[in-house]
């Protein structure tokens, strides 16, 4: 059942807490709605409109939600060909749910630290899936000093239910505590090529440091190499790797028709963002955000440094984003070519739309529940996958 409420105000810890703190914070300060003309929360309506803020009341929404399933934790969902579905569970648990509802488990899947914001958590099929059967899995790969992004490619064999000839292709290498690891995969509309993001794990500095993995978006050959044409692919290792840098938790990216890259990411204490990918741009993270830390002190804003690349749109409160689609189905005409966005903070889902290279803020539903991911489906429905483990699917209202 759909309901509406106040827009959330996320409550942040301190970035000194542990891994495990931080989760726990990620999961409870989401749930806590603060009174909506409170001192802490202004009347978001009233709030006078600027340039580039996407912040909006709830509006009616325009679908019939209804359960059909449940998972552990769950992370993110892919659908396949014969519109069965794959999703993970922050656990390790790889889970296919077939067309009839009837949910398995695939075996083979790497090891995890699960711990905090950890675990198995994106999964992508190849674009030559219907050949290959191949699919690739991003996760926090346990080491001896802690967890660190690794991505593998493996084989799913649908007949025995398991990965096979599975192979870690890319790891970041830099292992230690900490969360946000971003780890949405996507592939170039050419099929060529892999994106993939990933986090800075609330360790600052890696994201402006060119030699470290972290707070980049990543551009790969599908055996995860540096792809050439990358911006800075003659200088070798994570530099030849790197397609765009400065982000703190790159959440979900997608292609729209027009070849334009969008992403959205997970600021501080506000300052949440959606961003217009360019190749060999620098999106200031942490020099500077539209949010501020979570201890309270200040981080300039955007406009202060012109010479990064500033946000289209961005939520100050924050709505914490998390997976996002390009629609492009016929079940909902008037959303078609537009952005949806998972929200946690704001427990909903953000509607935007696109002309060109500008974004615009449209609606926002508000779920009474914090949406993981969202995906559509082969028939033009949307589904999500809400935090709490169960599987919506949204169809018109009648």
């Amino acid at each position: 059942m759909l309901r509406l409420a106040p827009v959330a105000l996320l409550i942040a810890t301190a970035c000194s807490a542990s891994p495990e703190d931080q989760n726990r914070a990620e999961r409870t300060n989401a749930s806590t709605r603060v009174p909506r003309n409170s001192p802490l929360q202004p009347d978001i309506a009233n709030i006078p409109a600027t340039a580039g803020r996407a912040n909006l009341p709830p509006s009616a929404p325009p679908f019939t939600a209804t359960t059909i399933g449940a998972f552990d934790e769950p992370f993110a969902m892919v659908f396949l060909p014969d519109s069965s579905l794959l999703v993970t569970e922050k656990a390790g648990r790889l889970r296919l749910r077939a067309v009839d509802g009837s949910v398995v488990t695939i075996t083979g899947t790497p090891p995890v630290a699960s711990g905090g914001q950890g675990g198995l958590l994106d999964v992508a099929i190849a674009p030559d899936f219907a050949t290959s059967k191949s699919i690739y899995l991003s996760y926090s790969e346990p080491g001896a000093d802690g967890s660190a992004l690794a991505l593998m490619r493996a084989t799913l064999d649908i007949r025995t239910k398991r990965l096979t000839s599975a192979k870690v292709i890319w790891r970041s290498g830099m292992y230690g505590p900490g969360g946000q690891f971003g780890a949405n995969i996507l592939f170039s509309p050419d099929g060529r090529y892999l994106f993939l993001s990933s986090g800075e794990r609330q360790r600052f500095t890696p994201a402006q440091d060119p030699k470290q993995a972290l707070g980049k978006i990543l551009r790969l050959t599908l055996d995860g190499k540096a792809a050439p044409g990358n911006p800075m692919y003659d200088k070798g290792g994570v530099e030849a790797m790197t397609w765009s840098t400065g982000h703190r938790n790159p959440y979900g990216m997608v292609f729209a028709p027009d070849g334009r890259l969008w992403e959205e990411e997970m600021g501080p204490r506000g300052g949440d963002e959606l961003n217009l990918i360019v190749a060999g741009k620098n999106y200031g993270w942490p020099i500077v955000s539209n949010g501020d830390n979570y201890s309270g002190q200040p981080i300039p804003d955007h406009p202060s440094r012109p010479d990064f690349e500033a946000p289209k749109l961005w939520w100050n409160p924050s709505i914490s984003p998390t997976g996002m689609i390009y629609y492009s189905g016929d079940m909902f005409p008037a959303l078609k070519g537009s952005l949806l966005i998972g929200a946690m903070s704001d427990a909903g889902l953000m509607h935007v739309t696109l002309s060109g290279d500008r974004a615009k803020p449209a609606h926002f539903w508000d779920f009474g529940a914090r949406i993981r991911d969202i995906a559509q489906a082969p028939d033009g429905s949307i589904w999500l996958l809400q935090d709490e483990g169960k599987l919506v699917r949204l169809t018109p209202k009648s």
